[in-house]
């Protein structure tokens, strides 16, 4: 049987990949990351105003265009994959790192709030990976990955714990393990392999409001293994493994990255 270098099994040349959420944090590392590793970007944000990941992807020689959509809107979504496609484009990799999060006692969490949030962390994810997949399944085999295409979606910790007073994330994170876990069971014998992250506390804007509770900051940290919060490169690595050769034999996993903390 023929083998695969190291280095060629992490290779993403020639591929290109959709990103939601490629503006900041988590997600702007990880559009880098894949750029890095060869593939061309397709960033899904609300609008152009922010180009700094778009301009990194350019200054390393690779091709990046900026889609435009609402996430919180059925609608927009809806739009978004057949644009892509009418434009040319042959999608092998899709990234759903895109998410909001809004905090409330559960006893008094609005029904906007909570639809808002499934709507951008769920719903869009099903969408977006409904419509690329179908797409995927028509492309033959890559000879760089060996397969028609890579799925990666962004779990949490909250996948597999239920938090404080994020009732909607909660449940729109444990959902995404499980669609991740079904699409998975329909497609990887055709061809598409379908993975999850799950990142643990990370220092992102969405995390601002633990970072600066005091007592809540000093006991989160305590119990980090690795002994401290996570930054947006540690996710460069996992993400390009799971879109890579590299993973070949990987699907309906929840990858989780987040420093010993469901070890504890």
């Amino acid at each position: 049987m023929a083998t695969t270098g190291v280095k060629d099994m992490f290779s993403l040349e020639g591929h290109t990949a959709v990103i939601t959420g490629g503006t900041r944090g988590i997600g702007q590392a990880v559009a880098i990351g894949l750029a890095e590793a060869g593939a061309d970007i397709l960033l899904v944000q609300r609008d152009v105003t922010s180009t700094a990941t778009l301009n990194a992807i350019q200054a390393l020689g690779r091709k990046a265009t900026i889609y435009t959509a609402d996430l919180s809107s059925a609608a927009d979504v809806a739009k978004l994959v057949p644009k892509i496609l009418a434009d040319g484009h042959q999608i092998r990799i899709l990234v759903n790192c895109a998410g909001i999060q809004r905090r409330h006692p559960c006893e008094s969490f609005p029904d906007s709030d909570f639809n808002e949030v499934i709507q951008v962390n769920l719903n869009t994810v099903f969408t977006l990976c409904r419509d690329v997949g179908a797409h995927m399944l028509d492309l033959e085999p890559s000879p760089v990955t060996g397969r028609k295409g890579s799925i990666v979606n962004f779990a949490s910790l909250l996948t597999f714990q239920g938090g404080l007073t994020v009732p909607a994330y909660a449940a729109s994170k444990g959902a995404v393990g499980q669609l991740t876990k079904s699409l998975a069971n329909e497609w990887t014998s055709r061809g598409i392999t379908v993975n999850a992250i799950a990142p643990g506390y990370i220092e992102t804007d969405m995390n601002t409001a633990l970072l600066n509770n005091p007592e809540r900051l000093a006991s989160i940290s305590a119990r980090i293994p690795a002994g401290r919060w996570g930054s947006p490169e540690d996710f460069k690595g996992t993400t390009v493994y799971l879109a890579s050769k590299a993973s070949a034999y990987v699907s309906g996993h929840v990858l989780v990255v987040d420093g010993g903390w469901m070890g504890r």
